[in-house]
């Protein structure tokens, strides 16, 4: 496993896979001028993996994963990651997450909350739920076609 780490990583600095895209002003490699670039992904054959990154300009992310509800189309997988960076305004942006059968349920203090549900409407909410009605609901054997 951490063969395949090490000869990916190495395939990429041999292949001179530019990475200046992700850096402000270029990578410098080597030579001192920028803090290194890490990189790791695994994936271990049986529908578990890994992968996390740190760039020098701050952006980082992770994620894991592994088949473990089962879904229509066979095992679904369920993942833990998440990532920061920083905006252009100098507001750190940190999401974390979890992906399941269920959906996708980031997490992070720059998201946008609702409102409040106002008073009136949990209690008429309280209020449908002890007093359940059929009116109103699809019946097939009411029509007035007939």
């Amino acid at each position: 496993m951490n063969k395949l780490i090490v000869l990916v990583s190495l395939a990429v600095m041999a292949s001179g896979a530019r990475l200046d895209h992700l850096v402000q002003g270029g990578y410098s490699g080597g030579n001192g001028g920028g803090a290194p670039f890490h990189f790791e992904n695994v994936n271990n054959g049986d529908g578990t993996y890994r992968f996390s990154y740190d760039t020098p300009t701050g952006i980082s992310a992770h994620e894991s994963g592994s088949p473990r509800a089962a879904g229509s189309e066979g095992p679904a997988v369920t993942a833990e990651g998440g990532f920061s960076y920083r905006a252009p305004d100098g507001q750190q942006i940190s999401l974390t997450y979890t992906a399941d059968e269920n959906g996708f349920h980031p997490t992070g203090s720059h998201l946008p909350t609702p409102p409040p549900i106002p008073e009136a409407i949990l209690r008429s909410l309280e209020y449908n739920r002890q007093h359940p009605s059929n009116e109103g609901s699809y019946n097939s054997r009411r029509s007035s076609y007939y």
